[in-house]
This record gives structure tokens, C-alpha cells and sequence, in this order.
């Protein structure tokens, strides 16, 4: 059993790679993609599976529960008083909604949630979430570590149409509050899964390039953003740093620092 889930973490790993480069290669060739569902379910799928590989179904249930659950709570709240993000609503491009929000958005915050909690790991390697002050740690950095992802995500998806602002923003359309948003409800799904968890399962050293899977993803979708962003060609440079950095420390922790890798 551990073994076929294992094996189904590299298949849809591979489909990730393959769809982000879909996406890259959009301006200059067309290749078969999913679309914006399918690709979030794909990825889902992976982070499901490779957490299960790792942490076993009860932890990654837990994960998965307190991410949805929480991520639904402040988007609803979000849509309805505008105070969490900002204003906004959803338009009618990712499916079917439960109250003011696409079913498909507790998904795809899993599916952006995951990595990042790996990649923040790798980064402080060998700080245990099982005292207050690492936990408080390790979920600040994971939260930063997403919210950077949305910088570059954000501006493109809202102006193709899939949210819409209100009122606009200062950010490329987007405004700056959505972001204060963002880490705050990061911090207390990483918070809450932490104090559940209690402890992290050290990957081995014959593990090692298994568990750093979903920090290449990350390091792939930074990658993507820096060379190929045809909306908002200024994001390219955000994406270096706001993306590019994080996944680089976390590649130099996993892959060359050992003793960080051993600890992680």
C-alpha cells in the first residue's frame, strides 16, 4: 500500500511538472493542458498522496480538514464584509459555488498550502514545531513563503476574471490588504496543524529527493513565473524573489546541507 501511494505521488508529480510547463510554454506553442479545474484537482491529488506517503492518512486528513475548512470560513467571510481581503467576488469560471464560494477554492489552497509548509521546513531545518516558539516559527515562514506565491498568482487570475476587485488595488489591480489576508489565514492553518501534529516525520537520506518533491513544484511554478509571465511581464522580477528565493534556500537545505536534511 505504501509503496502503490508512492509510486501514484511520482505519477501526478510528473503530470504536475508537465501542466506547469503547459502554462509556460502557453505564449510560444499550445500543448494539451486541464484548465484551471482540472489542474487543481491534479495537484490536489499529489499533495494528498505525497503527504499520506510521509505523514500517514490520519495526519494529512488533518491537514487537509483544517485547510479547507478554514480557508472556506475566511474566503466566506472575505466575500461577504470585505474586512479579511479586501473587497471582491467571485465570477463563475471555477465552477460550482457553496454560499459565495467555489467549491474548487478550499482545494486549490491545499494544493498551494502543501508545498509551501515543505519548502518553510526545509528552510529552517532542525527547529522543532513541537515548542511554541518553533511552531510560531516555522508557520511565520510557511505563511510568508505562500503569500509570496499569490503575489504572482493573484494579479493574472483576478484579471483573467476568475475573482474581480472591486474596487481595484494598488498591486497590479490587486489590493494590498488581500495580502495581510493571505498570511493571516496561512499562519493559523500552519498554527492549528502544527499544535494537532505536534511533530514532523524526518525524512531518511534514501528519502530524501521523494520528500523534496513538492518543493521542486514550488521551484518549477517560480521558474515559470520568471520566464514567462505575458500579462504582467514586472511580475517576472517579483516572482524571482518573492518565489525564487524561498524554493533556492530550500533546494540548498534539502540537497547540500546535511545536517539540516537529516534534522528536517
Amino acid at each position: 500500500m505504501h509503496r502503490s501511494i508512492r509510486a501514484a505521488s511520482w505519477f501526478f508529480f510528473a503530470a504536475i511538472m508537465y501542466l506547469i510547463l503547459v502554462e509556460a510554454v502557453a505564449p510560444w506553442l499550445q500543448l494539451p493542458g486541464l484548465g484551471n479545474i482540472g489542474f487543481t484537482l491534479v495537484f490536489v491529488l499529489f499533495a494528498l498522496l505525497h503527504c499520506t506517503a510521509l505523514e500517514g492518512a490520519r495526519r494529512t486528513g488533518i491537514f487537509f480538514f483544517l485547510s479547507a475548512v478554514v480557508s472556506f470560513l475566511m474566503e466566506e467571510a472575505g466575500v461577504r464584509t470585505g474586512l479579511i481581503f479586501g473587497p471582491y467576488h467571485y465570477g463563475d469560471m471555477l465552477g460550482a459555488k457553496l454560499g459565495h464560494v467555489p467549491v474548487l477554492i478550499p482545494l486549490a489552497w491545499f494544493m498551494m498550502i502543501y508545498p509551501s509548509w515543505m519548502v518553510a521546513r526545509a528552510i529552517v531545518a532542525g527547529i522543532a514545531i513541537d515548542t511554541f516558539a518553533g511552531l510560531l516559527s516555522i508557520s511565520a515562514v510557511a505563511a510568508i513563503v505562500m503569500t509570496g506565491w499569490d503575489m504572482v498568482m493573484d494579479p493574472g487570475m483576478s484579471a483573467a476574471g476568475n475573482w474581480i476587485w472591486v474596487q481595484g488595488g494598488a498591486y497590479f489591480g490587486v489590493p494590498l490588504h488581500n495580502y495581510f489576508g493571505w498570511l493571516l489565514t496561512t499562519f493559523l492553518v500552519y498554527f492549528l496543524v502544527g499544535r494537532l501534529w505536534k511533530s514532523v516525520v524526518s525524512a531518511s537520506a534514501a528519502q530524501r529527493t521523494f520528500a523534496a518533491l513538492p518543493i521542486l513544484v514550488y521551484a518549477f511554478f517560480a521558474l515559470r513565473y520568471v520566464l514567462a509571465n505575458s500579462r504582467f511581464p514586472e511580475l517576472r522580477l517579483v516572482a524571482l524573489f518573492s518565489m525564487g528565493t524561498p524554493a533556492l534556500l530550500a533546494l540548498i537545505q534539502t540537497f547540500l546541507n546535511r545536517r539540516a536534511a537529516t534534522a528536517a
